[in-house]
């Protein structure tokens, strides 16, 4: 069983492209809470801190590549690239996923839920910024994150919130997402349409579009942020205030 941890540490130090001189720190950022002695064994605290180095790196990246981009703009971008959704799909690519220590029927039929695989990405992150400094972490996070910003920035700055919505519900939720029309304003010619998406037996916060495309993007984007997928937009926030 030592011989399997240690391969596996060793696996997850080639995929990440870092050599650790602390492997301890390595194998805390692999821990899931659900087979650590103790919490402060896990990787719940490198978590938190890794967050904030994802966020750093990604909003600095957006301000040097996009320098003609409003506050708006970058703040949408950003919400996408480091959402739970994008965290887990790139730790699922790089192989990340299949290197934690965790508890068995912590995966459902093989597949590990987007919040544990985003935790570990953003743990593993933290664990590079502690042992090479932030020039490391700075290094491996754009390697993992700079086709994700191009993706989303490419032809603009629209987000898929439906498309993100739709991956979460099915992975997470096993569910599928619906679209509920509540009400439409206006002439024929300049109507206004309020939707919510209604998942897994919930109503969530609705949102006002100028075409039902619009709307239900926008409904999404709500979801999203109430699920905590993603940080609430300007608009959302103006809206609530």
């Amino acid at each position: 069983m030592a011989d399997s941890r240690e391969e596996m540490i060793d696996r997850c130090e080639t995929l990440l492209g870092h050599k650790f001189a602390d492997r301890a720190l390595l194998q805390k950022a692999m821990t899931h809470a659900s087979v650590a002695s103790h919490y402060l064994e896990s990787n719940e605290r490198l978590e938190f801190l890794g967050d904030a180095v994802l966020g750093l790196v990604v909003c600095e990246e957006l301000f040097r590549q996009f320098p003609t981009y409003t506050e708006g703009d970058l703040t949408r971008i950003k919400s996408a690239v480091v959402s739970r959704a994008t965290c887990a799909r790139v730790a699922s690519q790089l192989g990340i996923d299949e290197l934690l220590f965790l508890s068995k029927g912590m995966d459902v039929e093989g597949v590990m839920p987007t919040s544990l695989a985003a935790c570990a990405l953003e743990s593993l992150i933290a664990a590079v910024y502690f042992d090479g400094g932030f020039k490391a972490a700075e290094e491996l996070i754009l390697r993992l994150m700079r086709p994700e910003i191009n993706l989303v920035a490419h032809g603009g700055q629209d987000v898929n919130y439906k498309s993100l919505l739709q991956q979460y519900a099915q992975r997470v939720l096993g569910a599928t997402p619906n679209y509920e029309l509540l009400d439409e304003k206006g002439p024929d010619h300049s109507k206004a349409f309020e939707v919510a998406v209604i998942m897994d037996g919930k109503r969530y916060p609705s949102a006002w579009g100028l075409n039902k495309k619009e709307s239900e993007q926008k409904a999404a984007q709500r979801a999203l942020e109430a699920l905590g997928e993603i940080t609430a937009s300007e608009e959302a926030e103006e809206e609530q205030d």
